[in-house]
């Protein structure tokens, strides 16, 4: 019996390969809509939550900060974000959702989550609770 390769036991590759299942049939959802996948990730982060910095929304959306500042600025200029100081640190900008930017993400949001139920209906409700738990977890390690 041979071993299995590196890769079909490496949970970085198994990570990798699961977010490509869950992600490229609703990739082309995305699309239609006229967004990007990290415009997508920007506005899904900002949706029903308060302002946030540059720099936590980068690392939420899991991009580099000088990518999301362009991004950002794109997004303010379809009117889909706001920038704003911080009051409390000039030297921060906050971003935040639109009333246009919420009408835009919130239908693609549903249908994430009906996209995510059909994927993970082998699954009963308790592994996909484990799941996420786990991954939640494994996410706070770093």
């Amino acid at each position: 019996m041979t071993s299995p390769r590196f890769i079909d036991d490496y949970l970085g590759y198994l990570l990798g390969q699961a977010n490509h299942a869950l992600f490229k049939d609703f990739e082309a959802v995305v699309r239609e809509a006229g967004l990007g996948s990290l415009e997508w990730r920007v506005l899904a982060t900002l949706s029903e939550q308060p302002p946030v910095p540059v720099g936590q929304l980068a690392q939420e959306v899991l991009s580099q900060q000088p990518t999301v500042t362009k991004l950002v600025q794109r997004l303010a200029a379809q009117g889909w974000v706001s920038v704003s100081g911080d009051p409390a640190d000039q030297r921060r900008t906050l971003v935040a959702i639109t009333a246009a930017g919420q009408a835009k993400v919130l239908p693609l949001i549903e249908l994430a989550r009906t996209h995510e139920t059909a994927m993970l209906a082998g699954f009963t409700p308790a592994e996909v609770r484990r799941l996420k738990e786990q991954l939640q977890r494994l996410a706070r390690v770093t």
